[in-house]
């Protein structure tokens, strides 16, 4: 599996990323610091850094759908990347949420607003998780399950060590 989309050799949308990720979830840091006691600016920049991070954010997915389209039918890679664009999507959206609830006022927003804006980082969070597994687990042919239809790195069945699987410890063994 290896990205369509490049720039001097380098994905462009793995490049992309940082800048959304960085805006949104700085956005919600200042959230927090304006709801324990911080001024209304803090709400205001968190305003514009999520307006920000929402317009590099589909930015960003456009050029990841392209390398979605470019994955072979029918393999796990193609199911993790739906899944991740899927989550990524959900995450916008409630970023979106966060910015239409809090547009009357930005140095006051509502409660919902900090709200939606969190839970967007906890897909954000998830939708990381995907990415990295694709780009690095199943596009690195340094990795033993180097195919795209490699198990996901994640699971402890094919991770434990096998002496200690019948003890049921969940102590994963680096292959």
């Amino acid at each position: 599996m290896a990205t369509t989309t490049k720039l001097s050799g380098h994905s462009i949308h793995s490049a992309l990323i940082f800048l959304p990720l960085g805006l949104l979830s700085t956005g919600v840091v200042f959230d927090f610091i304006h709801l324990l006691g911080g001024s209304a600016g803090f709400s205001r920049v968190s305003y514009y850094m999520i307006l920000g991070g929402l317009i590099s954010g589909v930015v960003t997915a456009v050029f990841g759908w392209i390398d979605l389209l470019a994955i072979a039918a029918r393999t796990r890679a193609l199911k993790i990347g739906v899944v991740h664009g899927v989550v990524n999507a959900i995450m916008l959206t409630l970023y979106g949420a966060s910015l239409c609830v809090r547009s009357n006022d930005p140095g006051q927003p509502e409660i919902l607003a900090t709200m939606f804006s969190t839970v967007g980082t906890g897909f954000a969070l998830i939708g990381c998780c995907l990415g990295g597994e694709l780009m690095e687990r199943l596009s690195d042919p340094n990795h033993a399950g180097e195919r795209i239809d490699a198990p996901i790195s994640l699971s402890l069945s094919h991770a434990v060590h096998p002496q200690l699987h019948h003890r049921g410890s969940a102590i994963a063994v680096r292959r």
